[in-house]
C-alpha cells in the first residue's frame, strides 16, 4: 500500500498529517508514506526531521483580496499542479489524505482529477472555504467537531473521527514531566503557550499579572514566549524589574518537551488551535483560550467555545484581554480544586479517544487495494 499524506502552511496542519503518517507506518505492514509539502514552508523541516520521505512542490496560499499578486499566486499554484501530476505518476499512491492548508489543495485535487481514492481530515469547528470545496471531490471526509458536519453539503461523506495527536500526550507521567523542568510535582503548575512564534496579547497581559503571581511561591508557572518575542519579554522583564529567575517559574523561547509540560500541568493558556485542543483533551487539560483573532474565518473562535460550551475552558477574546481579566480567570480556576477537576473531566468528553485508530481504518476502507 502506497500512501501520500499533504498538509502544511501551519503547525495545525502538519502535526496532525505527521500523527497520520507515523501511524501508517507502525500499524500497517508494506506500506510506503511520502509526505508531499511545500518547499519552503514548515513541513519542509520538520518531516525530514522526523525521518518521513519528503517532497516539496510550489504553492501559495491566495490573499482575500483580489491584487496582481493574485494573478502570480495562481501560476504558482498551477506550477504545483504539475509538480503533484509528476509525483503522482511516479510514486503511484492508492491513497492521498490531506490535512489541509493550501498545499493540500493541488495535491488532493490533482489526485481526485486521476481518480486517485481521497481523504481530508478538517480539524476545525468551522471548516476553511478550501476544505469545503474540496469535499466535494474527495472520497471522504473526516471531522474533528460534531458542530462542522453541518458546514458540507454532501453529509454522507462526512464521519467524526476527531484530531490525530501525538501518542505520547496524555500517557506522560506527572512525576516524571515536573522533572524534565525541575520543578515539584505536587505543586499546581499554570503553563502559558502562544505557539511557536509567540503571541504579543498573551504575553503582555502575563507580564501584566507576574508581580501577583509571584505573592504564590506554591503556583509554578511554565511559560513558552515563542521566539518572535523572547528577547522582548526579557527586556521587558527586566525594565519591570521582576525577578523571573524563580525556583518556580521556568521562563524560556520554546517548549520543546510537550507532553511532559502538559503532564504536570494543571491550567493551560494558550490559542485555540484545532492541534492544540486535541492536545488538551487527551491530556484532560482545563484552560483558558484566548483565540487567534487572524485565523481564517475566525475559526478559533468556533473551536474555544466548543470547549466553552461543554465547560472545559475559559474564552477570552483578543481585544479584550488584558493582565486584570487575565488574573480574574486565572484566580477562578487554579484556586478551587473542584472547578479544576471538573473542568478536566469535561476537558477529555470533547474529544473522544482513538481518533488514530478511526483514521486508519478509514485509510484501509478508502485506498485501493
Amino acid at each position: 500500500m502506497r500512501v501520500i499524506v499533504t498538509g502544511g502552511g501551519t503547525g495545525g496542519h502538519v502535526y496532525p498529517a505527521l500523527a497520520i503518517a507515523k501511524a501508517l507506518l507502525a500499524r500497517i505492514n508494506q506500506v510506503e508514506v511520502l509526505y508531499v509539502g511545500t518547499k519552503d514552508g514548515m513541513e519542509a523541516k520538520l518531516v525530514p526531521a522526523s525521518g518521513l520521505e519528503f517532497r516539496g512542490i510550489s504553492g501559495k496560499g491566495l490573499q482575500r483580496k483580489f491584487s496582481l499578486d493574485t494573478f502570480k499566486t495562481l501560476v504558482i499554484n498551477l506550477k504545483a499542479v504539475w509538480e503533484t501530476k509528476k509525483i503522482l505518476k511516479e510514486f503511484k499512491p492508492d491513497l492521498v489524505v490531506g490535512t489541509g492548508g493550501y498545499v493540500s489543495g493541488p495535491v488532493v485535487l490533482t489526485a481526485a482529477f486521476f481518480g486517485i481514492p481521497t481523504l481530508l481530515h478538517e480539524q476545525n469547528a468551522l471548516p476553511g472555504k478550501t476544505n469545503k470545496a474540496l469535499a466535494k471531490v474527495v472520497k471522504r471526509v473526516m471531522v474533528s467537531f460534531p458542530e462542522s458536519i453541518s458546514y458540507f453539503s454532501n453529509k454522507e461523506k462526512v464521519q467524526l473521527v476527531g484530531v490525530p495527536v501525538r501518542e505520547e500526550i496524555g500517557n506522560a507521567n506527572r512525576k516524571e514531566g515536573a522533572a524534565v523542568f525541575d520543578l515539584a510535582s505536587e505543586k499546581k503548575t499554570i503553563l502559558v503557550t502562544g505557539g511557536s512564534r509567540g503571541a504579543l496579547s498573551i504575553n503582555t497581559a502575563l507580564l501584566d499579572i507576574l508581580p501577583r503571581l509571584a505573592e504564590y511561591p506554591d503556583i509554578q508557572l511554565i511559560w513558552a514566549t515563542g521566539s518572535a518575542t523572547y528577547q522582548t519579554v526579557l527586556e521587558k522583564l527586566q525594565q519591570l524589574k521582576i525577578d523571573w529567575q524563580r525556583p518556580q517559574w521556568r521562563i524560556m523561547e520554546y517548549v520543546q518537551e510537550m507532553p511532559a509540560a502538559l503532564a504536570c500541568s494543571d491550567l493551560c493558556i494558550c490559542r485555540a488551535g484545532a492541534t492544540t485542543l486535541a492536545e488538551l483533551s487527551a491530556a484532560g487539560k482545563p484552560a483558558i483560550l484566548i483565540p487567534y483573532p487572524y485565523a481564517a474565518e475566525n475559526h478559533q473562535e468556533y473551536n474555544a467555545r466548543a470547549f466553552e460550551n461543554v465547560g472545559a475552558a475559559e474564552v477570552i477574546l483578543d481585544q479584550e484581554l488584558n493582565g486584570q481579566i487575565l488574573w480574574e480567570q486565572v484566580q477562578k480556576i487554579i484556586f478551587n480544586p473542584f472547578k479544576l477537576e471538573e473542568m478536566s473531566r469535561r476537558a477529555t468528553e470533547v474529544f473522544k479517544p482513538g481518533a488514530l485508530d478511526r483514521i486508519i481504518n478509514l485509510c484501509l476502507q478508502t485506498a485501493w487495494r
